[in-house]
This record gives C-alpha cells, structure tokens and sequence, in this order.
C-alpha cells in the first residue's frame, strides 16, 4: 500500500481534524469486502485503544451516537464523490457530528475527527500506523480528554468523484467527550 498523499485540516477551535488518501495500483474488490469492512471497524477501535493503553491513556468507549454520526460520513462522502470534513452541504463538521452526538444537558462538549480513504487493502494496523505518522492525526487518537469513538468503515464500488471509480474503503473516526 503506497501513500498517495496526506490531508490536514484544521477546525477553528484547534480541534484537529486529519484525513488521509492512500491508493494502490491494481486493488479490486469483492463481495466479502463489505463483510470485512465491518471487521475493520472493530479492529480500528482494538488497535486505536492499544495504542492508547500503551501511553497511558484511557480506552476510549465505542459510542452509538458518534458510529452512527461517523457512518453517516463515510457513506455520504462513498455516494457523492467528495472526501472532506465538511458535510456535503458545506456545514462543518462538528454540526454534523452535534446532529447524533449532542451537548443538550452537558456543561463540557468537544468533538473531533479522523478520515482515510484507500483504493487498495487496507489494515486496522496499516491505518493506525498511517494516522500516527501524522501530527493532526496522532494529536486526535493521543486527545487525553476523549472519552467516546464512533468508527465507521465502508465499502464503495466504483465510488465517484474524488475517488476516480475506484473500489474504496472509507474509514471515518468520530472523537467525543461529554460532561
């Protein structure tokens, strides 16, 4: 798996919120890869919190609201042909993530979040590495403060757009705290 090229933004309230791209010569895909995207979703969240653990750093909780908000994401990104922070619409993130993932009756709210792309296999290990390789990443999944991850990841065949009518799996990571 070769790295294509890196993409970093970052949200006006210093939250961190990397993406990733990475593409691979001669990937095709098959029925079963839709099936392994849900196993990606929970080694994603397996390694994510070994790194944590070995740091440190409290596991983070698997959260309903944050997978529904994160997989909201990544299939609209899969239909429409577009790999942003920003929804489709062009509201920012955090919007979109308030829409699942609401601060209604908490004093402390934040929220932040990691994308990936690849057109070629892909690897709970293999985005892990590639998220701490880079700093907005690595500051997202190191966030002391996070309690909570939502974890998308899903199969696109011959996803539009950006994606060129490649076979993609997007991966999308929702961070949250609430108190």
């Amino acid at each position: 798996m070769g790295r294509s090229a890196i993409w970093i933004s970052v949200l006006a309230l210093a939250l961190s919120l990397p993406t990733i791209f990475v593409a691979s010569a001669g990937a095709t895909a098959t029925p079963s890869r839709t099936l392994a995207a849900n196993a990606l979703e929970v080694q994603v969240l397996v390694e994510l919190n070994s790194i944590r653990r070995t740091r440190g750093l409290a596991p983070l909780t698997l959260s309903r609201p944050l997978s529904a908000a994160a997989d909201s994401h990544s299939r609209a990104m899969g239909t429409y042909g577009f790999f942003a922070h920003d929804s489709r619409d062009g509201s920012a993130f955090w919007k979109r993530v308030q829409r699942f993932y609401g601060p209604r009756g908490y004093r402390t709210w934040f929220v932040g979040e990691n994308l990936l792309w690849s057109s070629g296999s892909l690897t709970a290990t293999g985005a892990l590495k590639l998220w701490m390789g880079s700093p907005g990443h690595r500051k997202n999944i190191l966030t002391r403060d996070w309690r909570e991850i939502g974890v998308s990841a899903v199969t696109v065949h011959a996803a539009p757009g950006v994606y060129g009518g490649r076979d993609v799996v997007i991966v999308t990571t929702d961070f949250g705290v609430r108190s």
